[in-house]
């Protein structure tokens, strides 16, 4: 009979195999550390992402170098007006020599999905991700398929642009566990990006397996959370729903993000246990897209961001 492996045996690892992911993808993405820590915490999560910036900021590069560095089946699928929902999840075609329709599946089987520009897409062909965001599994014409483990998506738009794209619904958005600002870098940084051009290093290296991912993930829940920051996070979520600047606050759902990732962030670090410090380091990345700002406090100059930054700092942290 197996012994169970200690929490702090799997905190160690997973710090490790968080470090190493960091070290391997810093060497091609220049000044984007804070993000690849926030989507990596995600991953191990098992959350989806939003990356929300301007063209040009790599956040494609992003989405490929990961799934190098962590051996995962990886998909792109570009998300334009014309695309169908049988376009990402699959259909059924009439093979004529076996005289029958047969199932042909889209490219959303795979372990990371890039949803690039999803916002370009009409709402039908974005409500084909819900199911599989939510339930792991797709229905393609009365057939239910389960997705390949680990299943990620990471989406991707631009919060510049208005011609050409469509807002997405609140039930979309609530599908992702963070969204992830992706800004320019700083000056430095992009002399060095430049630098790199003339001098590129080696393609980023595969350490890391998707049953690790797995493994990690099974292990995140194992994390220490205790009932007073348990409590921490429910009224961080009700302190969302009484701003004075907010129209409608953050749902249970976030809270229970806010507890995973905090977990996950917990683990990455070596931790075999969260604390408050875990919550309020990922509270801006899932509560910023699930709380709608009054339009007047919008029209004053002031930003959801702001408002978060006041929600967290005016909640009291309960002492153990």
């Amino acid at each position: 009979m197996n012994e169970p492996i200690p929490i702090q045996e799997v905190a160690r690892d997973a710090g490790r195999v968080g470090d190493a992911i960091a070290a391997t993808l810093g060497r091609s993405l220049i000044d984007m550390q804070s993000v690849i820590d926030q989507v990596v915490i995600a991953i191990v999560a098992g959350g989806h992402v939003l990356l929300e910036g301007v063209p040009g900021t790599a956040k494609t590069t992003l989405c490929r170098s990961l799934a190098v560095v962590l051996g995962m089946d990886y998909r792109r699928i570009q998300f334009t007006p014309d695309l169908l929902p049988s376009d990402v999840t699959g259909t059924k075609v009439y093979d004529q020599s076996r005289t029958e329709f047969v199932l042909q599946t889209g490219p959303i089987f795979c372990q990371l999905l890039l949803a690039d520009e999803l916002n370009r897409a009409p709402a039908r062909t974005q409500s084909a991700l819900l199911e599989a965001m939510q339930e792991r599994q797709v229905t393609i014409e009365g057939d239910t398929l389960d997705l390949p483990e680990p299943f990620i998506v990471l989406a991707t738009q631009n919060p510049v642009e208005q011609e050409g794209v469509y807002r997405l619904p609140e039930a979309q958005l609530d599908r992702f566990m963070f969204r992830v600002r992706v800004g320019y870098p700083e000056r430095g940084g992009e002399i060095d990006l430049l630098e790199l051009q003339e001098a590129p290093d080696a393609p980023p290296e595969n350490i890391c397996a998707p049953a690790k991912i797995l493994r990690l993930q099974g292990f995140v829940d194992s994390v220490h959370g205790s009932r007073e920051l348990k409590e921490y996070i429910v009224d961080l979520i009700r302190a969302t729903r009484n701003h004075r600047d907010v129209l409608l606050g953050a749902s249970p759902r976030a809270g229970i993000f806010l507890l995973r990732a905090a977990r996950s962030r917990a683990l990455l670090n070596g931790k075999p246990f969260c604390t408050h410090e875990d919550v309020q380091a990922i509270a801006h990345p899932v509560l910023e897209h699930r709380v709608i700002m009054r339009p007047e406090a919008e029209l004053s100059g002031r930003n959801i961001s702001e408002v978060i930054g006041e929600i967290v700092r005016s909640v009291p942290v309960l002492e153990s």
